[in-house]
């Protein structure tokens, strides 16, 4: 087999992104992979990438990515305002890994909420495992309010107990049907 640029050199291997035959003198040299010099140099990814041309204050205002950065072999790192991807920062942010204002994902870290199977945050978090001024979930750590089966906190709604100033926080943003039957 010979190399898809010069074809009387015998090629090495085949480019991981564009699977083109290369030679030595087209493999990119700094890449821990075999990827050619046009992939390595054009920041391939190996999956998916939308970035819109519109910004605010420096990020784009959406992002959205899946996969690796085919040079690095790392993931692909959504960054944006509203930012998509297996590991999304940003103001809105929902993926795997979610950071930012308001995010949802496995594990989300949000300043103002965070929504996922494990949800960290300073303000509304509820999920499997939350932890947050207000904590909504299985288990839930508030530093405010917890609501879940495992309850720790100030004031506290589970199965046991069920605290007024947790029970009147509820029917003020909630109803009534949002309480557990040990409330009403």
């Amino acid at each position: 087999m010979n190399c898809f640029t010069h074809d009387r050199a015998t090629a090495i291997g085949l480019c991981v992104v564009c699977q083109k035959a290369i030679c030595r003198d087209c493999v990119g040299r700094d890449a821990p992979r075999l990827i050619c010099k046009s992939c390595a140099a054009g920041n391939a990814t190996l999956g998916f990438e939308y970035t819109s041309s519109a910004s605010l204050a420096g990020w784009p205002l959406i992002h959205i990515c899946a996969g690796i950065d085919a040079v690095t072999m790392r993931p692909k790192v959504a960054r944006g305002v509203i930012a998509i991807g297996n590991i999304a920062v940003g103001g809105l942010a929902v993926g795997g890994l979610a950071c930012g204002l308001l995010t949802i994902g496995g594990l989300s870290v949000g300043i103002l909420a965070a929504f996922g199977g494990a949800a960290l945050g300073l303000g509304l978090s509820m999920g499997g495992f939350a932890v947050g001024s207000v904590a909504v979930g299985g288990a839930a750590i508030g530093f405010l309010y917890a609501i879940g089966g495992v309850a720790l906190g100030p004031a506290v709604i589970n199965g046991q107990h069920c605290d007024a100033a947790a029970r009147e926080f509820v029917l003020r943003w909630l109803s009534e049907a949002a309480l557990p039957p040990t409330c009403q």
